[in-house]
């Protein structure tokens, strides 16, 4: 591979986690800490849903967002030739 595919290839992954992190950020803290009294109005098999956020939501959300990078990282592989 050029050095110019492999800048290009890891301009696009950085690009990728930046966004996958800014996401769970937002679930995390935002949903779990600063939105909390907003989402306690609403409830989730009795919880307030804030409380639920902060303790069960940031961990499925970053457990998802493992699969969605799986899934771009395996596009981008294939796109600049680094697949098997």
């Amino acid at each position: 591979m050029s050095k110019k595919n492999a800048k290009a290839y890891w301009k696009e992954n950085i690009r990728y986690v930046l966004i996958l992190l800014s996401i769970w950020f937002v679930a995390s803290y935002g949903l779990g800490i600063i939105f909390k009294d907003a989402l306690n109005n609403i409830k989730i098999g009795g919880f307030k849903l804030g409380f639920w956020f902060a303790q069960q939501g940031a961990i499925y959300v970053f457990v998802v967002l493992i699969f969605v990078y799986v899934r771009l990282m395996n596009k981008l592989d294939k796109k600049y030739g680094y697949d098997e």
